[in-house]
């Protein structure tokens, strides 16, 4: 078995930490299913505009979450399908417990 450097050990760390919050989690779920504006997303995960907003901050800033502009709005999406894997990995883990 191969060790994972120090660095590495520690993005790793990191990467976990942002699904360490149950905001973000819903923010990646309803970004599973489409594109959507903060105003969307606060409607369907019933969080404020101003929460929702800090939240994608951090997950922009992870580079989970990616942005488009199309004219004032914004969209939002996940950066990659490893997002969604990881993601759908760990529903699955939890359904098995």
């Amino acid at each position: 078995m191969e060790m994972l450097s120090e660095e590495k050990s520690i993005d790793l760390a990191e990467l976990f930490k942002i699904f360490g919050d149950s905001t973000r989690v819903k923010i990646i779920n309803v970004l599973l299913h489409k594109e959507l504006c903060v105003n969307d997303i606060s409607e369907l995960i019933n969080v404020s505009q101003s929460a929702v907003s800090h939240q994608l901050r951090i997950l922009k800033q992870s580079k989970l979450v990616k942005y488009r502009k199309d004219g004032q709005n914004t969209y939002y999406s996940l950066a990659d399908n490893h997002i969604e894997k990881i993601f759908m990995m760990g529903v699955e883990h939890i359904d098995e417990i």
